[in-house]
C-alpha cells in the first residue's frame, strides 16, 4: 500500500531562535533566573579586578579609535556576545531586541519570514528542519542543508542570530539563498510570509489508525493536542501514530504536558544541574491516550522536546520508535529578557530520559530503523505526487500486527 507522505521529506529550518522557532528546550520552571553576580559567586574585589581589562579596552576605544563617535549599545551587545561565545555552547547566546521579539512571537504561534530553524554547526548555518506549511518547506529545504549566502552576503562563520536577521523579513519579500547540500551548491529564492503555527493536527487513516502530527512544542501545543485527541479517540481507533519527524522541540513544560497525555504516572525526564541538583518531572494518570497502542515516528530533525517525549515513551515501554536516529539535543535553556529589550538564552542543565540516558550528540535510536525513499531534488515538491512514506507505512503495519518490511530491529 502506498501512502501519501504527511510531511514532505524536507525538515524544519529552525534557527535556535531567530528564523522563527523554539528549538532550544525552553525555559525550565525551576531554572535559576538571577543573572547578576552575588557574594556567593564573585566577591566585590574579584569583580573589580576582573573588569579592569574590560574598562581599559572601553577607554581605548573611546579615546584612540579612529572612527568616532562609537555606538555604546553596539559595544555592549558585542561584549555580551563575546562573553557567551567563549562558553562554546551553540544554545547559549545573546538575542537582540528584534530577535527576542521574533522568538516570543514564534512560541506564541506566529512568525514572519521563511519559517525554518537552524543551528550553528562548526561555523556553518545548518538547517535542522522547516516548519509545516512554511515557505521553507514549500521550496524543499531539508535537514542538513547549509546556508552559505543570503542575498549575496556570506553567512559562513556568522553568528546564528545575525544570519537570521538577513534571512528573516516582511511578508511578500524574497530572499535569495545559496544552499549547500551533499557537497553541491545551488541557489533558491524563497518568498517570505506570515506563518501561522498550528502545531498539532490529526486524522483517522485507513484501517482505523489514528494519526497525530506534532510540528513543534509551542505555547498552545498541549491545548491543541487535547482537542485533537478528544476528536480522534471518540472514533475508537485501533492504534495511534505520533509523528515527531522534523519537530525541532520547544518548551520543557510543554513537553511534559504533552507526554502526560500518553503516559501513566511516572518519570518523564530528569533535569540535572551543574551543582549536582536534580529535578524529576513526572506524568500523572489523567492522560487521554494512556492505553491506546502507540508508534512514534522520528528522524534526524526530531530534536530536544521531541526527544524528551520519544525517550520517555521508549524507556517506559509505552510504545515503539520507528524511523531514523533523532537529532541529539540533551540540554535545557532558560530565557531571560534584558533591560535593553534583548535577551539571553543560556544552558542551565542537562536532561536525562527516565532511564537516565543522555542523548546529547547521540540521539535516540529507533526500535525499527526505516529509511525514506530518495526523492529527486529537482522534482516539484509542491505537486500532489503520491510516494511511499515507508516510515508511516511501517508504523501502520506494526499497529495492525503485520510484518515491517525494509526495517531492522
Amino acid at each position: 500500500m502506498k501512502t501519501k507522505a504527511f510531511i514532505p521529506l524536507t525538515i524544519i529550518f529552525f534557527v535556535v531562535i531567530s528564523f522563527g522557532g523554539g528549538y532550544a528546550l525552553g525555559q525550565s520552571p525551576v531554572a535559576p533566573i538571577d543573572f547578576y553576580a552575588d557574594s556567593a559567586s564573585v566577591t566585590p574585589n574579584e569583580l573589580e579586578t576582573t573588569f579592569v581589562p574590560f574598562w581599559e579596552v572601553w577607554d581605548l576605544i573611546h579615546t584612540r579609535y579612529y572612527d568616532q563617535p562609537v555606538d555604546n549599545d553596539l559595544l555592549t551587545e558585542g561584549a555580551i556576545d563575546g562573553m557567551l561565545a567563549v562558553l562554546d555552547d551553540p544554545h547559549t547566546r545573546y538575542m537582540s531586541a528584534e530577535d527576542e521579539a521574533a522568538a516570543r512571537d514564534s512560541m506564541a504561534g506566529e512568525i514572519e519570514g521563511i519559517g525554518a530553524t537552524v543551528e550553528n554547526v562548526d561555523g556553518n548555518i545548518v538547517i535542522v528542519a522547516p516548519l509545516d506549511g512554511s515557505p521553507a518547506e514549500a521550496v524543499g529545504l531539508k535537514p542538513g542543508d547549509i546556508l552559505r549566502q543570503a542575498d549575496g552576503v556570506d553567512l559562513n562563520g556568522m553568528d546564528v542570530g545575525e544570519a537570521a536577521g538577513l534571512v528573516r523579513g516582511p511578508k511578500g519579500t524574497t530572499v535569495n539563498l545559496l544552499i549547500e547540500r551533499d557537497g553541491e551548491q545551488f541557489e533558491q529564492a524563497v518568498v517570505r510570509d506570515v506563518v501561522q503555527i498550528d502545531t498539532v493536527r490529526g486524522e483517522i487513516m485507513a484501517d482505523n489508525v489514528a494519526y497525530v502530527r506534532l510540528s513543534r512544542f509551542g505555547d498552545r501545543t498541549a491545548e491543541e493536542l487535547e482537542t485533537v485527541l478528544e476528536e480522534l479517540l471518540a472514533q475508537e481507533p485501533v492504534g495511534l501514530v505520533l509523528d515527531l519527524r522534523s519537530n525541532p522541540g520547544g518548551g520543557l513544560q510543554t513537553a511534559v504536558d504533552v507526554a502526560d497525555q500518553f503516559l501513566p504516572d511516572g518519570v518523564v525526564l530528569v533535569e540535572s544541574f551543574g551543582d549536582g541538583r536534580e529535578t524529576v518531572f513526572e506524568s500523572t494518570d489523567k492522560g487521554l491516550a494512556e492505553d491506546i497502542p502507540i508508534v512514534v515516528l522520528l528522524d534526524e530533525g526530531s530534536a530536544s522536546a521531541s526527544e524528551v517525549l520519544a525517550g520517555a515513551i521508549q524507556d517506559r515501554e509505552r510504545g515503539v520508535l520507528i524511523g531514523q536516529t533523532s537529532f541529539g539535543k540533551g540540554t535545557v535553556q532558560t530565557w531571560q529578557t534584558l533591560s535593553n529589550g534583548g535577551g539571553v538564552r543560556i544552558t542551565i542543565a542537562r536532561w536525562l530520559t527516565p532511564d537516565e540516558d543522555w542523548v546529547h550528540g547521540e540521539g535516540l535510536e529507533p526500535d525499527y530503523a526505516v529509511e525514506l525513499p530518495e526523492i529527486d531534488p529537482d522534482a516539484d515538491v509542491q505537486s500532489d505526487i503520491e510516494f511511499e512514506d515507508t516510515q508511516l507505512q511501517a508504523a501502520i503495519d506494526y499497529l495492525l500486527g503485520r510484518s515491517i518490511s525494509d526495517s531492522e530491529q
